[in-house]
């Protein structure tokens, strides 16, 4: 399967001009085992196909599949195995590793004699399957050897092992070191690869942890280790997404002889590229993944157990082109309970452009169209999804497509940032639109250089001056690049603020298809200029009006704590600023609401990328306006949003609303339109209620 997130759209299309495909005679689907959510999206669309076509050959392919699952699928199709060349790699699980280092882990109950059993329970909160079903092994282990004096096989697991090697896999299981990969397993992680540079061969390690900090802190600890402290003996990498470019090349290039090299990954070093010099493997066996709470309508990124087959992934790192050891520092009893494979994209994430697509293609019901995917989604998951598109008006009451879902299923993103950007059109706000659509549909261009993290966040802080918003941030940062690229100066200019060039340059070109995008369906005329779409590009407080029309239902509550703000949202309550975010040291804000593009479960419950905004803001381009039910004031989001005024103004504003929904509702149906003529009063009416907002609370 390419990359390419649209390819799946691409066969689509083809199918709605040839719909049996009979052009086609042979179709190769490759990297199958990915299980994003357009592949399986495809493989329901081919599944329905093939009766239709019993001559098409369809390949699909994987170097580590679920072949009997797919099988199954395509109704017990053959499966044919083609064996690899790979160069043999030694396993080592916990037990192992801590027979051969000889390393006591110490459990983290030792740290707190004076409130164990407050601390047990924190700890026992915590606990993820996986860990209990092994303290559940050796809590059975013990009791039949202990009062039954059976030496039975559940106990020969470890009988072989030292009185210390088992005491730590007690400790292990019971200090939760596998959480937070913090304190003890980055001590034992610094003692694996001291034993490593010690004992071993020559040879390239790689280290697999979950995040920047768990990578941080690693670093900081070789860092003091006068033994891999030594520079002129030890090459020491992080590998993150988040880094700029230029450090991640080093981690190709080989040192020098006698130089050692020690790249710290995530889960990026799994699968997407090849380190050829590397020997030896650390698996500490998690990664961070989102899954999806469609009870409380929240995406979490937690550090998880990986699959078998991410497992064998990192395994296999050592093996591409010579002999290997693959250090695994979690015991061999967790990674035969390990699933099989990582759960498929589509049971993990939000599925309202999914469900947007489904209904533009004319695929039926979305529930029953997703009902026959390889692995269904939740049906509350779905419910969920249809009822965000309703309540930004891409869907009506009976499921159906309204002009503006029309509109944003052009469009190759959420909806709800495809909204935003469509608002940016009609408001004349469109060059801080395409901006920020770009950075939120590709990635954040601010990068986390290696021991530079306050100089970074003062950057992005600079940037967004006193708009409190990371918005606002991103298009100043991708102005100031605009300016510099003008003046021969790029480089330096994304150098001296900590942005990725190769990041800002994609946003770029994603600009220019957007522009594109829009001018296809009639939003942009770009015969007329820039200048016409951009009257209010720099008019702070409408940009964040448009970000409200676009980014509405994610709303959170600005309320008043002494002297500090609290957040709260209505499905989960209380929430948290990221720390990445321009907002996370502000104490108090100016205004009482906030947008945001994304809440997220990790530490805490966060959201991510806000902007500060005025109640005007949101009663103007924010949901429906709905009558209080004391009769006075009006509500939104079910009540949970209530706004209070004289009776006047609130006449005064349903009436404006009124009118600026009449003028949207036009120009969504007929793009042709030019609101900046015939609703100019209106515009102006909402442009002047806007800037007149001066709310303190």
């Amino acid at each position: 399967m390419t990359s390419f997130s649209f390819y799946p759209y691409i066969l689509l299309k083809l199918q709605v001009q040839d719909p049996y495909l009979n052009g086609v005679s042979h179709l190769l689907v490759d990297e199958i085992h990915e299980r994003g959510m357009n592949e399986d999206f495809l493989l329901i669309i081919l599944r329905d196909l093939l009766p239709r076509r019993p001559d098409l050959r369809l390949i699909l392919m994987s170097a580590t599949i679920n072949a009997d699952l797919f099988s199954k699928y395509f109704g017990n199709a053959p499966t044919i195995h083609i064996p690899g060349l790979t160069f043999p790699v030694a396993e080592l699980f916990l037990e192992d590793v801590l027979q051969k280092t000889r390393y006591n882990i110490k459990s983290e109950f030792d740290n707190y004699q004076g409130n164990s059993r407050r601390r047990r329970k924190e700890l026992d909160f915590k606990k993820d399957n996986l860990t209990a079903l092994f303290e559940a092994y050796l809590l059975i282990a013990y009791l039949l050897f202990t009062f039954l004096f059976m030496d039975v096989d559940i106990d020969s697991e470890y009988k072989n092992y030292s009185a210390s090697t088992r005491h730590s896999l007690e400790a292990w299981s019971g200090s939760q070191i596998d959480l937070g990969l913090v304190c003890n397993l980055q001590r034992f992680v610094e003692a694996t690869i001291e034993h490593i540079c010690r004992h071993e061969a020559d040879g390239a390690i790689l280290v697999f942890l979950t995040g920047w900090d768990d990578i941080s802190k690693l670093l900081d600890k070789i860092e003091v280790n006068s033994f891999l402290g030594d520079l002129s003996k030890f090459l020491v990498l992080p590998l993150h997404g988040s880094m700029p470019t230029i450090n991640q090349r080093e981690i190709f290039d080989r040192p020098p002889p006698n130089k050692r090299k020690i790249v710290l990954a995530t889960n990026i070093a799994e699968s997407s590229i090849t380190i050829d010099d590397v020997v030896y493997v650390i698996d500490c066996g998690k990664a961070k993944e989102t899954s999806y709470d469609a009870l409380n309508k929240l995406a979490c990124l937690l550090p998880s157990w990986i699959s078998k087959a991410s497992a064998h992934q990192r395994r296999g790192r050592a093996g591409r082109v010579q002999p290997g050891v693959c250090y695994r520092l979690y015991p061999k009893l967790i990674h035969d309970a390990m699933l099989e494979y990582q759960l498929p994209e589509i049971l993990r994430t939000p599925l309202q452009e999914l469900c947007l697509h489904i209904k533009s293609l004319q695929l039926g019901s979305v529930g029953s169209f997703l009902a026959k995917a390889l692995q269904p989604p939740d049906p509350l998951s779905v419910e969920n999804a249809i009822e965000l598109l309703k309540t930004i008006g891409a869907l009506g009451d009976a499921e159906e497509l309204t002009p503006l879902g029309r509109h944003l299923c052009t469009l190759p993103l959420d909806p709800n940032i495809g909204k935003m950007l469509l608002m940016g059109a009609i408001f004349q706000c469109l060059n801080p639109a395409l901006t920020i659509a770009a950075a939120l549909a590709h990635r954040d261009p601010f990068v986390l250089p290696i021991n530079r993290k306050e100089e970074a966040d003062a950057a992005k802080r600079s940037f967004a001056g006193d708009s409190c918003s990371d918005h606002i941030a991103l298009v100043k940062a991708f102005e100031g690049y605009k300016d510099a690229k003008r003046n021969g100066r790029e480089r330096a200019f994304c150098w001296e603020n900590f942005l990725s060039p190769v990041t800002l340059q994609m946003m770029e070109d994603m600009r220019i298809q957007f522009i594109d995008l829009l001018s296809d369906i009639g939003f942009v005329d770009k015969s007329r200029g820039a200048s016409v779409y951009n009257q209010y590009s720099h008019d702070l407080e409408m940009v964040c009006a448009v970000l409200c029309a676009g980014l509405y239902p994610n709303v959170v509550q600005c309320k008043r704590r002494g002297k500090r703000t609290a957040f709260y949202t209505k499905e989960v309550g209380k929430v948290d600023i990221h720390p990445a975010s321009v907002n996370a040291g502000v104490h108090l804000f100016p205004l009482p609401y906030m947008v945001y593009s994304e809440k997220v479960k990790t530490t805490s419950i966060f959201v991510r990328d806000s902007t500060n905004i005025s109640d005007y803001a949101l009663l103007l381009f924010g949901g429906n306006l709905i009558p209080s039910k004391t009769g006075e004031g009006i509500e939104m989001l079910g009540g949970y949003l209530h706004f209070s005024a004289s009776k006047s103004v609130l006449d005064l504003i349903r009436k404006l609303r009124g009118e600026l929904d009449k003028l949207l509702n036009r120009k969504v149906e007929e793009p042709g339109f030019d609101i900046s003529v015939e609703g100019k009063g209106v515009v102006s009416a909402v442009v002047e209620l806007l800037h007149s907002q001066n709310v303190r609370y």
